[in-house]
């Protein structure tokens, strides 16, 4: 079975030569090029075709956040796993907007690092426990969002979004509506087309967005 496609993206030759080491010895995980800027992380993307970047935010020609809404726009299938030092990113939610699908910060352990690498492969989404209270807090206190078009979500579905919000995963929110994982499964999946959202991670976004879960405080 082949590995997990992996490309780096960050402008530190020593945070890029650890990942590279970390995940060598990782039989799933194989990391197929390296960028040190934005710029170069788009044009390897394009080329490479990885399953997952992992993006760093602040790289100079083109930042992390840039470069993510580019390979997000772009034809290819490749998924962006922001990995930062967050208490220098105060804007970190831009890049969630920019499409995303997780974020993790440098100092997480090794192997929740290469988990998070796993999940964003899978086409789940992630946000580590660290990063949660202020990238919500950020987004919230941020501009105001463009007007959403009008999306019917029905009270089930708009459960369904609410528990989403919560940070509950499928099996989690089945439990709590007494439902089954797969009717769970039915629901997100439209409430992703409904609403619009790439992942799971935008979904969050929506259910603060239409205030059916409070900001951190």
């Amino acid at each position: 079975m082949s590995g997990i496609r992996v490309l780096l993206a960050d402008d530190q030759p020593l945070v890029r030569s650890g990942l590279r080491v970390l995940m060598a010895d990782t039989p799933d995980l194989e990391v197929v090029g390296e960028a040190a800027n934005g710029a170069e992380a788009v044009r390897l993307t394009a080329e490479l075709a990885p399953d997952v970047v992992v993006m760093d935010i602040r790289m100079p020609e083109m930042d992390g956040i840039e470069a993510t809404r580019r390979i997000a726009a772009g034809p290819g299938t490749a998924r962006v796993l922001i990995l930062t030092t967050f208490d220098e990113d105060d804007h970190v939610y831009g890049a969630l907007r920019a499409g995303a699908s997780g974020f993790a910060v440098k100092d997480m352990a090794l192997d929740d690092i290469l988990a998070a690498v796993r999940v964003v492969a899978a086409g789940d989404a992630l946000i580590a426990p660290g990063v949660t209270r202020r990238l919500i807090a950020d987004f919230v206190g941020g501009p105001a969002p463009a007007p959403e078009r009008a999306s019917v979500i029905t009270s089930r579905e708009q459960e369904v979004l609410t528990l989403v919000g919560r940070g509950r995963s499928n099996s989690e929110i089945a439990q709590d509506l007494f439902i089954t994982v797969a009717t769970t499964k039915s629901h997100v999946a439209r409430l992703l087309t409904k609403l619009d959202a790439r992942d799971r991670v935008q979904l969050v976004i929506k259910a603060y967005e239409r205030g059916l879960v409070a900001p951190p405080r």
